[in-house]
């Protein structure tokens, strides 16, 4: 079989760590499996980078800043083969664009557009390992990198480009939890998840995957499995199984900081609220929860969430839209937080929502906004019940130890 690692910057952040890689691989090799490996810089290398710029300038160049974070990756890759070739194993490192990594031309957050793998190929063919720099590729004659998350989205497209078996993602944690272990106890590694629960789970606060890295993923059919680089326990398979034996609720998510934003007294029209959530897409602000309610004939009230971090940009927007949205006042909130439940076994059961209100309720935790899905439901809440509310829902499907099996 052909296989697809990636490790992440815990597990490749001293030179023990990458010897401990290095056996890994050989482990797989030795049993006669083709092996490609997706590396991310070492530990807080990329931070380091970053303060090295923010020190000689306050708004550095996109394209120097790409030049820059992709060295992190490389210096990884190189260490990674050198520890293989102590163990006999062929092996050569590869920059993104010597793996033929395609990209758009969009600084600090490309996509991918195709991967040339001949280069790629030609070593596996010759039994060796290739040592491939996540997180980069090229456009044109300039080096670019991915964004958040680049080095899952790396790995999934590689094991898409080369039709690998499996690919495996290792990080410092052994799976993918009902919930975060360190704000419930009781959490359960899931054996197994759907793509769309993984891909809700990530997109609503899990730090496991990436969501774009589990979109490529669902899209070619890449059976994922998360597991630990410090251990050898079974991970977590996400991948597209039978929906028989589906539990209603797989998993809890939750993101900490979210802040609300109310234009209140706004005309009651379709053309406003395009302005609005264009305007805010074109600048790249996520928006999340929208809620619209009709305070008087004519008029609206229409609130969203959107990370806390992204509160003043999305305010400035905003205002600056108010000679066409003519609101009458904005409102904005801190301070908040979102919790979610995940599960296919939603679709065919209803009462899910009343559950997890019932339950929230029970905590003496109040829901300021809710939005749901066919797979998911997700509450508004005051920062300070988080923890509360994440252990009180939790709960209330049962998914503590000995419950969360995932799929039969």
């Amino acid at each position: 079989m052909l296989f697809v690692k990636k490790f992440g910057g815990t597990s490749v952040g001293t030179t023990e760590r990458i010897q401990a890689v290095a056996e890994r691989v050989e482990k797989t090799v030795r049993k006669g499996h083709a092996c490609a490996v997706v590396v991310s810089a070492m530990g807080h290398t990329t931070d380091e980078l970053v303060r090295l710029a923010e020190a000689l300038s306050s708004q550095p160049s996109r394209r120097e800043m790409d030049a820059l974070l992709a060295t992190g990756e490389q210096v990884t890759t190189a260490l990674l083969a050198m520890a293989l070739h102590e163990r006999g194993i062929v092996a050569e490192s590869f920059t993104g664009w010597q793996a033929g990594i395609k990209t758009e031309a969009t600084h600090g957050a490309a996509r991918i557009e195709a991967i040339e793998t001949e280069a790629l190929r030609a070593l596996l063919d010759r039994g060796g390992v290739p040592v491939i720099a996540g997180f980069q590729g090229i456009a044109g004659m300039a080096i670019t990198t991915l964004g958040r998350g680049g080095s899952d989205t790396t790995a999934v497209a590689v094991a898409a480009a080369l039709s690998a078996d499996y690919c495996e993602i290792y990080t410092d944690v052994t799976g993918v939890y009902t919930a975060d272990p360190r704000r419930v106890r009781s959490a359960r590694k899931l054996s197994h998840l759907l793509y769309d629960e993984m891909l809700e789970l990530a997109n609503l606060g899990s730090q496991v995957l990436h969501p774009r890295a589990v979109e490529t993923a669902k899209r070619h059919g890449i059976k994922l499995v998360v597991r630990s680089s410090f251990d050898e326990a079974e991970g977590t398979v996400v991948g597209d199984m039978s929906m028989e034996g589906a539990r209603v609720v797989t998993g809890v998510a939750c993101e900490k900081e979210v802040a609300r934003i109310a234009l209140v007294g706004m005309p009651k029209s379709g053309k406003q609220l395009a302005d609005v959530f264009g305007a805010l897409a074109n600048e790249h602000v996520n928006v999340d929860v929208i809620v619209q309610s009709i305070v008087r004939q004519g008029e609206v009230d229409v609130s969203f969430t959107v990370a806390e971090s992204e509160l003043t940009h999305a305010l400035a927007i905003c205002s600056s839209l108010a000679t066409k949205t003519r609101h009458q006042s904005i409102v904005q909130e801190r301070g908040l937080s979102k919790i979610s439940i995940v599960g296919a076994g939603m679709i065919s059961n209803p009462g899910v929502a009343a559950q997890m209100f019932e339950a929230l309720e029970r905590a003496g935790v109040d829901v300021l906004m809710v939005s749901t899905s066919e797979i998911k439901v997700s509450c508004v809440i005051a920062q300070d019940y988080l923890d509360a509310a994440v252990r009180a829902v939790h709960d209330s499907f049962h998914l503590g130890e000995g419950d969360a099996h995932g799929y039969s």
